[in-house]
């Protein structure tokens, strides 16, 4: 099942975004004793990141394993990197074990091995149980890309391999990406976009028709689980009267 909600802004969109991860986390934990988190980096969580930090810190973090969903080939410590970016929002401030972080490695000489290792990080966390991310948070670029899968690439039809590498038209190009056949076990996904630079975006991956070539979010179809779209409202411009909450 697909939900939208629409907020005023960024602000108010990371506090609902911040309320509804921590209860995902909470109930993800009470069912199953632990929550694998995968993250998204950019801009736009980052706010969620922080108030996630403010208003829980006392969620039960000792049972949550952090994953990434991609992650530019720069060191951890980089403007760019995504992982620095989680880490200076929400990790310093939250009592996660450092034994439940788990960023995608980027010193390796070959990032195809890096991808390879991830993965095999990956399988073994998940070996025994089902291979599914609680809880999946990505973000949406104004050029359509998911994660790291970018429009008209050849990883878009990846039916395999659960992380690969991949050379984007984008800076810094050499990234690390999840794809679809791990996106797609998820028992939940949720979308955080904002700015009216998105609404095109936004409005060709919800459209029906829409083609994973043109719009790779319209890949994203957990089998097990719902997808949640938290929208600010010039994101939301173009997909019209649909609303889950304002």
């Amino acid at each position: 099942m697909r939900r939208l909600q629409v907020f005023d802004d960024l602000e108010s969109l990371s506090r609902v975004a911040a309320d509804g991860l921590a209860a995902q986390i909470r109930e993800a934990v009470a069912a199953r004793g632990r929550c694998a988190l995968g993250l998204t980096g950019g801009r736009t969580p980052r706010r969620m990141y922080e108030l996630l930090a403010e208003r829980h810190r006392e969620a039960p973090w000792g049972r949550v394993d952090l994953f990434w969903g991609d992650e530019r080939y720069v060191p951890h410590d980089h403007p760019q990197s995504n992982y620095r970016m989680v880490k200076v929002a929400l990790l310093d401030r939250v009592p996660v074990p450092p034994a439940n972080v788990h960023p995608m490695p980027t010193d390796h000489p070959e990032p195809s091995t890096a991808a390879r290792g991830y993965e095999e990080l990956l399988r073994g966390y998940f070996r025994g149980r089902p291979a599914a991310f609680d809880v999946l948070l990505l973000g949406l670029a104004a050029n359509g890309h998911v994660a790291s899968l970018f429009p008209h690439q050849p990883v878009l039809r990846e039916r395999t391999r659960w992380v690969v590498a991949v050379d984007v038209p984008a800076d810094p190009p050499r990234r690390l990406t999840i794809t679809y056949p791990l996106i797609n076990l998820a028992h939940q996904v949720a979308f955080l976009v904002a700015g009216s630079t998105k609404a095109e975006a936004v409005q060709r991956a919800l459209r029906a028709d829409s083609e994973v070539d043109e719009a790779p979010a319209a890949g994203v179809a957990p089998a097990p689980g719902d997808v949640t779209w938290w929208l600010d409202r010039q994101a939301a411009a173009l997909v019209g009267p649909e609303k889950g909450g304002v």
